[in-house]
């Protein structure tokens, strides 16, 4: 992705590997600060995955398979190192599909090192897929919503739910970005951050604004990622996703959903299945370290929900543009 630092642009990774420690950009320090989160060892990387330090699910998956070759590397306990990060983070289907492809790798006898930038190398020419296929539904002049970020930070490189809106920018078309600001984490400030490197013009907006801006006739397509689709088409994704599902439908809007194929879970018959996360009260009740709830005050703080595939246009892949009817195929 393209960073300014120090007044120059360079190209970094939201994760990457260096002499068997695992770096990663430390997401809870942005936009304010860009500072990088050294894991020396597969605990630390659980701790960064659990912190979010790291979140979105591909840069999760590739937080999973560096822990795993650092594990393999320091001769320790692999299914242990396996057992405490599955533990993470139960939503995102990546962490336990990039688990299980290391898994495989090192009973197969593969250097765990050299398969794990292989998969990470994979992840980035994906998203990159992603990105060229959906540059193409994208049209001059075309204001797009988008929930959460799923950008590069959340992907390693390019993105999925961004990476269309990059390649849109980089093919000259005038776009324009509606960015959720995404309650209670602000993850859609990550979102302006990246767009910001980028020079793409753009808007914040509150979570609950989506729906005037729709009905304004401001909004001409919605793009979102997923942290996993199951094989109708259902899919779980940032919490507000739906209800920019159900609203998009509405106003006859295309509500597209952008993912690698990694993230889909063939093994579920439609999303009723698919485990929601349920994180700590306290980032609802406090406001950077500031209690902004009532004293005696409780609060309920899931981080997902689950989108019916009836609400989706198509879902843009590596492998192309695809509607739920066409998703069993790729099982195949």
């Amino acid at each position: 992705m393209k960073v300014k630092i120090k007044n120059k642009t360079e190209n970094i990774r939201a994760v990457w590997m260096e002499k068997n420690i695992v770096k990663m950009i430390d997401q809870r320090k942005l936009p304010f600060e860009l500072k990088f989160f050294n894991a020396k060892n597969y605990n630390d990387v659980a701790f960064a995955v659990k912190n979010m330090v790291v979140r979105g699910a591909p840069s999760i998956g590739a937080c999973a398979v560096y822990g795993i070759a650092q594990a393999e590397a320091q001769k320790k306990n692999i299914k242990n190192a396996a057992k405490i990060l599955k533990k993470t983070r139960p939503t995102a289907h990546d962490l336990f599909y990039a688990i299980d492809y290391m898994l495989k790798e090192i009973k197969n006898g593969n250097d765990a090192k050299n398969s794990a930038e292989k998969y990470v190398e994979k992840l980035v020419n994906e998203c990159r897929a992603i990105g060229v296929h959906g540059g193409k539904l994208i049209k001059n002049n075309y204001r797009i919503l988008t929930h959460c970020n799923a950008g590069a930070l959340a992907t390693v490189d390019y993105g999925t739910a961004l990476a269309p809106i990059r390649f849109a920018h980089y093919n000259k078309k005038k776009i324009f970005v509606w960015v959720d600001e995404t309650r209670p984490r602000l993850q859609g400030m990550l979102t302006s951050w990246e767009l910001l490197n980028e020079n793409i013009k753009h808007r914040v907006i509150s979570d609950n604004a989506a729906g005037y801006f729709m009905r304004k006739k401001e909004i001409d397509m919605v793009i979102v990622g997923a942290d996993r689709i199951a094989r109708n088409g259902d899919f779980a994704n940032k919490i507000g996703t739906y209800e920019k599902a159900v609203l998009a439908k509405e106003n006859s809007i295309p509500f597209y959903v952008a993912a690698p194929i990694s993230t889909f879970d063939f093994g579920l018959r439609n999303g009723e299945s698919i485990k929601i996360e349920e994180r700590n009260e306290d980032e609802v009740l406090f406001i950077k370290g500031k209690r902004v709830a009532p004293e005696k005050a409780k609060a309920f703080n899931p981080a997902f929900d689950v989108t019916p595939s009836k609400y989706v246009t198509g879902y843009i892949t590596e492998k192309g543009v695809l509607r739920s009817e066409e998703i069993k195929r790729l099982k195949k």
